[in-house]
């Protein structure tokens, strides 16, 4: 067990010794402001050295009675489902107590740190964040932007996270604004309150130039940071916004948050929910072309809808959070892929996309998933359980093995609407569950449901069991009827295999320098039958020199059963491989209207889709 004793000075190297007396200034003045309202921990953030990438963060705890305290570092974040080990980018971790001298500490676990308080009241910690990865869910700094990912950066007292939060952010000197969900504390510049950790950890923090954009609807201010977006209208985007919030909330009938900010960052990837804010990644070729731009809003609308369904509508598992390890639940389905579902629907009923539109987003979702060789072998339970292990974590084999939760929690989440609306005469709907589920749970019991409570709430709107969805479609990989559902609206759907021109082998490859490797071998294809693997260098075909071009007009040119052979090396091993070429076929599952309706499939389109 090893022991650290030293100053809580901020050595030179990752700030200067002026720095150190404003960060101590800085504390104490928040200290006081904290005391008087009765919050005991506060926290301030500096960046005076931005291409450093490092955060520097000050920890007042104040009230302390016992002679140890344990702080604690997420290891992941909500709506992120990885485990992501924070705690490695921490370094310099320094704790002194209220008089400046410096206290013993241990580090216990990969997030814990245990401090010897010495009877002290109050401690002072200080530390420095690296802070260098691109991602909704990791922080990042630099002279163009500081974004804080709250649960990569604030330590929390183990058995305190219901402890109401003050942060100070002191922004590079080059940053004109802040842009964050918290709530900022009258009088006190840039300083923020949070009532307890999970609402702190909920609220991302961009400092920056960003452009901001204002709007109020039913009566809330929004706001909408942007680091660049481009030559888009603004008055036809923020329009095109309220109507996204609009009939989102129509949806639920309210709203559950005071404010809500958009944060839009620029070169990135990926975008994550919480309850009065998101934080996405953007680029101003995103708004070049009306596909684009529907794609943008559906992506918007996704997030979204997320304060909804995850955030206030949430399974047991997903709140309140365990931040040590993962939180199990085979329900990601829902909370993900019926998210996916409803953005379509908020689009449509927001007038910004029609039923054509609809249809190639359902389309899309299902034949996602259906014409990989991961529908045979997962589930959308299981893919909601393993998440942790697969979603983020792609490997050249995911697409033999797994499936997207949001895929086939979307074609899940149609399934249900159309069921329920077929079982009760077209009377109810899966708007009808949200309701239930946000009233009874959110509300009433401030808690998260079991899979039998939702699967109960769904059945009590359709008045009927369901025992198709909930026994097979769900659990399991069986084939799924989209026929028969599809069918209750007056709709088609094209599930027929077709094969596809030239000849077929299972494999992909990119060319990587002079070499031509292979990327992705299908399950049970072709080239996967005679060994060709992913990281396979692929050196002749037909002894002629590889190359994508070749492999390209051989398969054009050759046609099924036509034997195409390799020369291939991994690992100084030279094998020559011959292939008989298949023929690959893709279902396309296009959603069509019947040609002669009944009334009654009519009137559940009409009231389903605009």
């Amino acid at each position: 067990m090893t022991r650290y004793k030293i100053t809580h000075l901020h050595k030179a190297g990752l700030s200067s010794m002026l720095s150190v007396i404003g960060t101590i200034i800085l504390v104490l003045l928040c200290t006081f402001s904290v005391n008087g309202q009765k919050e005991p921990i506060s926290y301030t953030v500096t960046m005076e050295n931005p291409n450093n990438h490092y955060f520097h963060v000050s920890l007042t705890y104040s009230g302390i009675k016992d002679e140890s305290v344990e702080l604690k570092l997420p290891v992941w974040t909500p709506g992120y489902y990885m485990i992501m080990d924070y705690p490695k980018n921490i370094v310099s971790f320094k704790v002194s107590d209220g008089k400046g001298r410096s206290l013993l500490w241990e580090k216990t676990a990969k997030n814990r740190w245990l401090v010897n308080t010495e009877r002290s009241s109050i401690i002072n910690v200080t530390y420095d964040v690296y802070a260098f990865r691109t991602s909704v869910a990791e922080s990042f700094l630099d002279d163009g932007r500081a974004f804080i990912s709250p649960t990569g950066v604030f330590m929390h007292p183990a058995g305190k996270k219901e402890s109401p939060v003050s942060v100070t952010i002191v922004p590079y000197e080059k940053f004109t604004k802040i842009s964050t969900g918290l709530d900022p504390v009258k009088g006190q510049q840039n300083t923020y309150h949070a009532s307890d950790f999970d609402v702190l950890y909920d609220c991302p923090i961009l400092a920056g130039n960003q452009e901001i954009l204002e709007f109020e609807t039913g009566g809330i201010p929004y706001t909408v940071a942007a680091e660049n977006l481009g030559s888009i209208d603004r008055s036809k985007f923020i329009e095109d916004l309220r109507k996204i919030v609009n009939a989102s909330a129509s949806i639920i009938g309210e709203a559950p948050y005071k404010h809500y900010t958009f944060i839009i960052m620029n070169r990135g990837g990926g975008g994550l929910e919480h309850t009065n804010s998101m934080a996405v990644f953007s680029s101003p070729m995103s708004f070049n072309s009306p596909e684009r731009y529907k794609g943008w809003l559906s992506f918007v609308a996704h997030e979204f809808f997320h304060l909804y369904n995850v955030k206030t509508i949430r399974p047991e598992a997903l709140g309140p959070f365990d931040y040590d390890e993962e939180n199990y639940t085979t329900m990601l389905w829902f909370s993900e892929g019926v998210t996916s579902y409803y953005e379509n629907l908020i689009l449509n009923r927001a007038g910004l996309f029609d039923r054509a539109d609809v249809f190639d987003a359902l389309k899309s979702s299902i034949s996602n998933y259906e014409n990989i060789p991961g529908h045979l072998f997962q589930s959308a339970a299981e893919a909601s359980f393993d998440a942790w292990i697969y979603f983020l974590n792609r490997s050249e084999n995911s697409r033999n093995i797994t499936i997207s939760y949001y895929d086939k929690g979307c074609a899940i989440g149609m399934l249900l609407d159309l069921k329920i609306r077929q079982e009760s005469g077209n009377q109810r709907s899966l708007d009808d569950v949200m309701r239930t589920l946000y009233q009874d749970f959110y509300k009433k019991k401030n808690k998260g449901f079991t899979d039998k409570e939702f699967r109960e709430v769904c059945e009590k709107a359709a008045g009927s069991p369901l025992p198709e969805i909930f026994d097979i479609y769900i659990p399991t990989v069986q084939e799924i009827d989209y026929s028969k559902y599809l069918g209750y609206a007056g709709l088609s759907i094209d599930m027929n295999p077709a094969e596809q021109p030239g000849a077929w082998l299972g494999i992909n490859t990119r060319e990587d320098g002079d070499n031509l490797m292979i990327t992705y071998t299908e399950w049970n294809s072709p080239g996967y039958k005679v060994g060709l693997s992913p990281q396979d260098i692929i050196k002749e075909i037909n002894g002629q020199k590889a190359t994508a071009g070749l492999l390209n007009e051989i398969l054009n040119n050759n046609k099924p059963g036509d034997k195409i052979s390799f020369s291939v090396t991994h690992r100084d091993i030279i094998n020559n491989i011959e292939v008989v070429a298949g023929t690959r076929t893709v279902r396309s599952f296009e959603i069509k209207p019947l040609p002669n309706p009944a009334p009654g499939q009519t009137a559940i389109l009409d009231r389903w889709l605009k």
